[in-house]
């Protein structure tokens, strides 16, 4: 079996985001695994707030049929967000949103059968004492509704500007493990699905 291709998405523009630093925890864990890693940076794929009108005028935006092209390559996701008030980041759903509108070719078929089936993981960081931990429900719930099949591993690290370092390092064995063992999750569940699909 080729090893599997996953993407790395973070539901934050910070540059120097909490959780950006967990994310690449989890991807070293999903390497360790076997996992192919892309990670994709929010910057690089703008795109205006999802609208109707504008999709009927416009067409999809070119960098919501680049990121199609490349949930079309890939094998699942890893994706790190934030807490805003208890939920995802609207960053990370507009993204999302937009990936799951008709493809660009003609087709009219969604967005959504580059994301069916495939695996994904959520880890989130906060310097507050939840860290994050409830942005994961709704987060679970909306990539199962695009059509994502969720591992049950997920991570969300508290105290994250204590525990985070800016130069990768991580200040506790558990947190490492725990990210760590999201990754790994993904690989093994994108790498089992493949076989099935076989």
């Amino acid at each position: 079996m080729p090893s599997p291709r996953l993407l790395a998405l973070c539901g934050s523009a910070r540059r120097d985001s909490y959780n950006r630093r967990a994310l690449a925890v989890a991807m070293t864990g999903a390497r360790e695994a076997g996992a192919e890693l892309t990670f994709i940076e929010p910057r690089e794929f703008v795109m205006p707030l999802y609208d109707g009108d504008l999709e009927a005028s416009e067409g999809l935006p070119e960098a919501a049929a680049r990121l199609q092209q490349l949930f079309a390559e890939h094998d699942g996701v890893l994706v790190a967000t934030p807490e805003y008030n208890g939920f995802f980041t609207p960053l990370l759903k507009n993204t999302l949103d937009w990936v799951s509108r008709p493809l660009p070719d003609g087709s009219n078929r969604p967005g959504t059968i580059h994301l069916r089936g495939k695996a994904a993981g959520l880890v989130t960081a906060s310097p507050g004492a939840l860290g994050g931990i409830r942005a994961l429900q709704h987060a679970r719930l909306y990539l199962a509704n695009l059509g994502l099949v969720v591992v049950p591993e997920q991570a969300a690290v508290p105290a994250a500007d204590k525990v985070l370092g800016a130069d990768g390092s991580v200040a506790d064995d558990r947190t490492r493990s725990m990210l760590e063992g999201v990754g790994s999750a993904v690989c093994k569940l994108a790498t089992a699905l493949a076989k099935r699909a076989d």
